[in-house]
């Protein structure tokens, strides 16, 4: 039993003696004690103070003088106002390790057949270029979010939705098919999505150029963005693919899967993976046949021009266009769609979006949409809204190829990682491929952590250089200390240092704090679920390191002669190095086992 269960049965059996109140001891929360105060675990009385007709203070004090005398686990107490402070017995803190080291997945709780079932859609690349710094942070946050709800006991089916059609599509295939000439990922030497990616901005300056010769002939801005020759080819481009043109679709479907192989081997470097792929172009036509469900039913309506909308405002938002006047699809529409497969494919309790807030008033519409068109998860599906990821120099625009491409990031990530490591003497002794290997592993953990750290609300300002750090908030102290503990208990092993009785020995205050924190790891993992926070996951990573080096710099390990000191410190290491790679792992970051 954890220390929290045995705080809390034990306040639980206190009230009801002291006050005949029956309460359940799964409704008594510890919490860690404020530095500012001496204690450890903190219990807030106000909820006993009816019953007892007593003031704050003095249930404090009855419930602390119960404590002493019957639990064996508390050694004192201060009362604050309403806040009763425990200090636990020093020598208690030995059996709460010992219970984390006995349980190789402590803080991880185990899937149930009758677990909620959580769907969380990530990525949601377009086919009409690469995948850059802000796909990385949607990638990361995507991924570590499923391994967190995962890790608080959910059944989690992790999905993509690939927006492969649309006008955007067709702008890259049309700048390929007219200035291309016949050239394939394999000529040009090039991953498939970044050759499409060039096309992409290839169309954009020859349409900007366009435009410039029709606005110089005296037209305005609007008329020559109406007038443009090459706009409309890629609107015709459209309607033809809509119609299943022979041609279109079969160049339409080559380049997809340059793309898609490109696509394949960022996310394998990165670290990143799905259960299932969905694909706008087969959902753009169930959405179409679910948004005609609802205009028979009377949800939608027509307007003279053909077009589909929806009326909210009885919502407090506007009328949404779901069909085009010439039949195609809109975003919404497709959204629509792929719900609609995935509420087929999968028994969904809960349907989580990861998208920047740039969409929120999509997601808003999207909610209410498919509430009344029957989705019993519509009204509470979760659109994870988290903040853009700017360069210290503005915006990243991907029409004018200012963006920061994921795989050259990646690379320079990992290169910029090898130089510092061999700067800091880290890679000493090692042959290339370790090193490789720790280079890769440090540089992804840098960006990473980096990008996870945040509350992922706020916007992030990424500048690398500030990324690779040994020292401070980062990925690579992370590391580091991890490394560092996996020495010290190689030369335990090599030197036949085992982990006797410790049960006897007073752990001092570092030991203890250090012991609580472990302790508060499975609380952690659950909040970091109720709040859809990596942020969590990783500032208590943060946290667990400061406090083991501050206990490593002051504290003998290996050469502690005291056989029962010695092994409460090699239990109490192996355990922070268990936590470390088992926390930061929800992060999707791995740890090097030597530095």
């Amino acid at each position: 039993m954890s220390i929290d269960n045995i705080i809390a049965a034990g306040v639980a059996r206190a009230v009801n003696e002291l006050y005949s109140a029956n309460t359940d001891a799964s409704s008594i929360v510890p919490q860690a004690t404020r530095k500012e105060f001496e204690g450890n675990l903190t219990i807030v009385v106000f909820p006993w103070v009816k019953a007892a007709k007593k003031s704050p203070e003095a249930v404090g004090k009855e419930i602390g003088d119960w404590l002493v005398d019957n639990e064996p686990a508390v050694d004192r107490y201060n009362v604050v106002k309403g806040f009763l402070n425990l200090v636990i017995e020093p020598t208690y803190w030995n059996s709460v390790l010992k219970h984390i080291a006995s349980d190789t997945e402590f803080g991880i709780r185990k899937e149930t057949e009758s677990s909620p079932l959580v769907m969380v859609e990530y990525s949601s690349p377009n086919t009409n270029k690469p995948l850059h710094l802000g796909h990385v942070r949607n990638n990361l946050l995507g991924f570590s979010l499923s391994e967190i709800l995962k890790a608080c006991g959910n059944r989690v089916v992790m999905t993509n939705i690939v927006n492969d059609r649309g006008i955007h599509i067709c702008k890259s295939m049309l700048a390929w098919q007219k200035w291309g000439n016949g050239i394939t990922p394999e000529k040009a030497c090039k991953k498939g999505d970044h050759l499409i990616g060039d096309f992409y901005v290839l169309f954009d300056r020859h349409y900007k150029q366009e435009l410039e010769e029709l606005m110089a002939g005296g037209m305005s801005k609007e008329d020559a963005e109406k007038s443009s020759p090459l706009m409309a080819e890629a609107r015709e481009m459209l309607r033809k693919w809509e119609s299943g043109d022979k041609d279109v679709r079969g160049c339409w479907k080559m380049m997809n899967e340059w793309v898609y192989s490109g696509f394949d081997e960022t996310y394998r470097r990165m670290g990143v993976g799905f259960d299932k792929i969905y694909y706008e172009s087969d959902t753009y036509l169930e959405g179409k046949e679910k948004v005609l469900e609802g205009l028979e039913k009377g949800i939608m309506y027509r307007k003279d021009d053909g077009s589909v909308w929806a009326d909210l405002t009885a919502e407090g938002l506007d009328h949404k266009l779901l069909l085009r006047s010439d039949g195609t699809s809109v975003y919404m529409t497709q959204d629509i769609g792929t719900a609609k497969l995935r509420y087929h494919d999968y028994p969904i309790d809960k349907m989580i979006y990861v998208v920047g807030n740039e969409q929120n008033y999509h997601f808003q519409v999207l909610s209410l949409l498919l509430d009344k068109l029957g989705f019993k998860w519509g009204k509470d599906l979760v659109h994870f809204s988290y903040g853009m990821v700017e360069l210290p120099e503005g915006k990243m625009k991907s029409r004018e190829g200012t963006v920061v491409d994921a795989d050259d990031l990646m690379e320079e990530m990992v290169a910029t990682a090898r130089e510092v490591s061999q700067q800091l003497g880290k890679l000493d002794g090692l042959n290339d491929a370790e090193i490789e290997e720790i280079a890769e592993t440090v540089g992804l953990g840098a960006l990473k952590y980096f990008l996870l750290k945040v509350d992922p609300r706020k916007n992030i300002t990424f500048d690398p250089k500030e990324t690779i750090d040994f020292n401070g908030n980062t990925g690579p102290f992370i590391q580091y200390t991890y490394a560092r503990i996996r020495s010290v208990l190689r030369k335990a092993h090599e030197t036949g240092l085992e982990t006797t009785d410790y049960s006897t020995v007073v752990p001092d205050e570092k030991e203890i704090a250090l012991i609580q924190w472990l302790n508060d790891f499975a609380g952690t993992v659950e909040e970091a679920g109720r709040n859809f926070s990596p942020a969590i996951i990783a500032n208590y990573t943060y946290e667990l390191v400061k406090l083991y080096n501050q206990f490593y710099h002051d504290h003998s390990i290996l050469k502690e002669e005291d056989a029962a000191v010695r092994s409460l410190r090699l239990e109490l290491s192996a355990v922070t190095a268990r936590t470390i790679k088992a926390a930061i792992s929800l992060l999707g970051i791995k740890v090097p086992e030597r530095m």
